[in-house]
């Protein structure tokens, strides 16, 4: 019994270890396209709070110390380890552990293959969850005078919003790979379509993200190709193309972004990412659930046809065999050797 605790706090701690680890190199990435909003650095897209999401929904809540290390492994990559910076770190954990509870308490399934699943996961696990970590964190700047009253909201909008955003690009990927396994040699010609509908919502999404003119609509075609035709796993690889690419060319100022301001900016970019990122998702959770009643209404009508190839054939449903002898009622069969 002691061998087998000990091989399963063994199995926790290098779980949490490697969230810890992801989330770090995923936060590190997220770094790279910051901007500057009211003095405060902030991503338009937090991959990080897609990854503790999912790790806590799929791996369960003993996995929040990984989460804490890897917020405070980022915190410390960029600046001083204080007493703000564990505030920071603390609100980071809380959000996705507090997204975690409320979505096991609307009984989510991590499958998304239901309405609501894919609602909870916008209302419960990105915009209500992640309102704690951007109040915690633009509190803490303005309690430590990196913030003033006037900066206060501008910071918090931008930190919900990428939170948000980590939460509904990521997570669904996250989920789907989960899910995925690789096809056997008969079904292989089949992958063949989505990965071209990927590889022409990069070329698309780069097209449009880089041109002077507003294309950035042309990438939805592609994605509610992707939800109709291969549900999460087409749409959620798709959506997390197209918004790295806009998010990129945002904070290049290229294509239409360029020439505006940071909040002009801003305002576009996470609606679009927003409108995309819900356009795949709720898709393809309704395509999902509609294959799902599809198949129980089928799985229905062929008991139902059994039962009653069964009953024409003069067999007992009930049994499965050939049941006794049709005889009229009241009627007794007679001895063998009976004279008529």
């Amino acid at each position: 019994m002691v061998r087998i605790d000990a091989s399963r706090g063994l199995k926790v701690v290098l779980q949490a270890a490697a969230v810890a680890a992801a989330y770090f190199a995923a936060g590190r990435l997220g770094l790279l396209e910051q901007v500057v909003v009211a003095g405060a650095r902030v991503t338009p897209l937090w991959p990080p709070t897609g990854i503790a999401v999912t790790a806590l929904l799929l791996y369960g809540l003993r996995l929040w110390p990984g989460v804490a290390a890897g917020a405070l492994l980022v915190i410390a990559s960029i600046g001083s380890v204080d007493a703000g910076a564990l505030a920071i770190t603390a609100g980071n954990t809380l959000a996705p552990v507090c997204a975690c509870l409320a979505l096991r308490r609307a009984g989510f399934r991590p499958e998304l293959d239901r309405l609501r699943d894919g609602v909870a996961l916008v209302f419960l696990g990105a915009l209500a969850g992640m309102l704690i970590s951007a109040t915690v964190g633009s509190t803490t700047l303005l309690v430590g005078g990196s913030l003033t009253g006037e900066e206060f909201w501008a910071t918090w909008s931008a930190w919900w919003v990428g939170d948000a955003m980590g939460v509904l690009v990521v997570a669904p990927v996250l989920l789907a790979a989960h899910r995925f396994r690789l096809p056997g040699a008969e079904l292989r010609p089949r992958w063949l379509e989505p990965a071209v509908l990927l590889a022409v919502t990069v070329v698309v999404g780069y097209v449009a993200a880089r041109s002077p003119f507003d294309l950035l609509f042309l990438v939805f075609p592609l994605i509610v190709w992707a939800a109709l035709r291969f549900e999460l796993a087409g749409a959620a690889p798709c959506v997390l193309a197209a918004s790295v690419l806009t998010i990129t060319a945002a904070t290049e100022d290229a294509g239409p972004f360029a020439g505006q301001s940071v909040l002009h900016q801003m305002v576009t970019l996470q609606a679009l990412n927003g409108s995309a990122a819900l356009t795949g998702l709720l898709l393809a959770a309704i395509v999902a659930e509609r294959q799902n009643t599809h198949r129980k209404i089928q799985q229905a009508c062929d008991e139902l046809t059994e039962v009653v190839s069964r009953l024409a054939s003069g067999g007992d449903p009930r049994r499965g065999a050939a049941g006794p002898e049709h005889r009229p009622y009241g009627t007794t069969p007679r001895p063998p050797g009976a004279a008529d």
